[in-house]
């Protein structure tokens, strides 16, 4: 398994990953309850975006003194590729985890925690399928045209399927969760869990939050295969994975009012998906390079993204929080 990932290397990005965790925990939104403004949103969504450009800039300028020029190039550049891809599929939870707050009725100020933990779970998930995804390649190179034909069917079904409402009535999990635990009518705060009488019952924010980590595992099998067609280092996969999932949070927050703008954005993330599914299934035969696929990636997603607004132009944005009664 080859990688540029180094004792120094790993410690200062586990380092540097807590810093940031600690920053989602106590300073985005701090520990009380409250909507979270979307200048509070925005100002958090560039810090994020910032923090991984300044780490992208130290890791070129670190393999540039000790590997050279052309390997910091290559490197940084698979960072960025890999960060935006893994930015722009993660567009699809937002549009996901908006269904879920809706159905259930999770007012804005209770979502920050619900999507704290969520965002906590993925990291977890992910480091795990990343280092099991690299192994692998490393020993089975075959496995690489199962991710691109993957990529290319879940392209295709995005779609053709874009405009299809998951009915969450027929949702296996939480048809189980309603016939094996108690679940009370009504939040109790921030509460996961409440006990009454002796008895533990749950609260629909703690349906919500297995919901959450659920949706989060599923991307997660669509989008680290998308990242491996742009590079196999382990090191690059996971902290490019670990920057767009840190500043997803704050993300929902900016995007959540305006989601209904972004009609198109589904046919650009499939477009991106079916990209790297070909370029998977042709590295043999011709490897297209990191550069030109940052390019074509960042075109799509930008197009998709001002397709959009354009066409909902004379669109009203809808008050967050305006949802019905819990099921």
């Amino acid at each position: 398994m080859q990688t540029i990932g180094n004792g120094w290397l790993w410690a200062g990005f586990l380092a540097f990953a807590f810093i940031m965790i600690m920053m989602d925990l106590f300073l985005l939104g701090g520990r009380k309850a409250h909507k979270v403004s979307l200048k509070e949103a925005g100002i958090w969504s560039i810090v994020w975006v910032a923090l991984a450009l300044i780490f992208c800039a130290g890791l070129w300028w670190y393999l540039d003194d000790t590997l050279g020029r052309d390997i910091a190039n290559q490197r940084a550049t698979e960072f960025l590729t890999g960060y935006l891809i893994e930015k722009s599929l993660a567009v699809d939870n937002i549009f996901v985890w908006l269904m879920l707050f809706s159905y259930f009725a999770i007012p804005p100020e209770y979502q920050r925690r619900v999507l704290l933990y969520g965002v906590l779970g993925a990291i977890v998930m992910r480091t795990v399928m990343i280092l099991a995804g690299a192994w692998l390649l490393a020993q089975f190179h075959w496995i690489l045209y199962v991710f691109g034909a993957f990529l290319l069917f879940t392209g295709f079904k995005m779609a053709f399927f874009s405009e299809h409402e998951p009915n969450l009535e027929k949702n296996p999990m939480l048809r189980w969760m309603r016939n094996h635990l108690r679940i009370t009518d009504k939040l109790e705060g921030e509460s996961f869990w409440v006990i009454k009488q002796g008895v533990r019952w749950f609260t629909p924010l703690f349906v919500v939050l297995v919901l959450v980590e659920i949706t989060d595992l599923i991307f997660a099998v669509d989008s680290i295969p998308a990242i491996f067609a742009v590079t196999s280092d382990p090191f690059i996969v996971l902290t490019a994975n670990i920057f767009a999932i840190l500043g997803l949070r704050a993300m929902y927050f900016l995007l959540a009012d305006f989601a209904s703008r972004f009609t198109l954005l589904k046919y650009g993330l499939a477009a991106v998906l079916v990209f790297i599914g070909t370029k998977m299934l042709l590295l043999d035969l011709y490897k297209i390079p990191v550069a030109w696929s940052l390019l074509v990636v960042a075109g799509l997603i930008l197009s998709s993204v001002l397709a959009s607004l354009w066409v909902t132009r004379k669109q009203r944005l809808p008050a967050q929080g305006s949802v019905r009664d819990f099921p």
